[in-house]
């Protein structure tokens, strides 16, 4: 019964981390509402070279909230031959 529910409770955290780990992307930069600290939001707006999406993070808190940097960094997706 204990190895039952801490296998559950692996599986419970194991799935949070998943989900929170992946990267959202956006069309549009102002679709970005409410970013956090340390959260990094892939823009596809077509303003970066070729093979390469717009990545804008939340730097640091300003009085006015958490303050953005945007860089072009590699487009992941899948692979293709």
């Amino acid at each position: 019964m204990l190895f039952r529910r801490a296998a559950c409770l692996s599986v419970l955290i194991s799935a949070a981390l998943v989900t929170t780990a992946h990267a959202v992307t956006v069309g549009r930069e102002q679709d970005i509402v409410d970013l956090k600290l340390g959260q990094r939001v892939q823009v596809d707006d077509g303003t970066c070279p070729a093979g390469q999406v717009k990545e804008v993070r939340g730097t640091k808190m300003t009085e006015k909230g958490v303050a953005r940097t945007a860089a072009c960094v590699p487009r992941y997706g899948p692979k293709t031959r």
